[in-house]
């Protein structure tokens, strides 16, 4: 029983590092929209003096959209691992298999991010994505076999 806490215990670290990350990603959006002087609504351009001025300021700018989509990815995936990597965590895995788990999971997000904002060459988001995707998708394995064989 002590390794399902233990591997438990690792998983609460790294979703909340993953989740704290994706937090960070409005605070981030909102940073790209007054530096680009791009805002989404006209209510949001209150430092401008003139009507003519506040219009100009409600656009779209590719550094907040590039910004808003890596905010999108993560939201499309860091929210199933953390469901299908507590449903893991039940499956009473290795500590040492689960934090490779954890661990290649949590550094794919942080490279995605990375490569997404800067940006950087594809592959590199691409693959840092996949990474990701084939990392939850083996946890989830691991969850439907053990439940087949209960």
């Amino acid at each position: 029983m002590g390794d399902i806490v233990e591997v438990f215990l690792a998983f609460s670290t790294y979703a909340t590092i993953v989740v704290l990350k994706m937090m960070l990603m409005s605070p981030m959006t909102g940073y790209f929209r007054i530096t680009r002087k791009a805002f989404a609504n006209q209510e949001d351009t209150s430092l401008a003096s003139s009507t003519e001025d506040k219009k100009k300021l409600v656009r779209v700018d590719p550094d907040v959209e590039r910004v808003r989509r890596c905010h999108q990815n993560d939201l499309e995936n860091i929210i199933p691992f953390v469901v299908i990597g507590l449903l893991y965590t039940l499956t009473g895995p290795d500590l040492s298999t689960a934090l490779l788990h954890f661990r290649v999971f949590v550094g794919s997000r942080l490279f995605h991010t990375v490569a997404y904002v800067l940006p950087l060459p594809q592959p590199s988001r691409a693959v840092a994505f996949l990474i990701g995707l084939v990392t939850t998708s083996s946890m989830a394995s691991r969850v439907l076999i053990t439940a087949l064989y209960l």
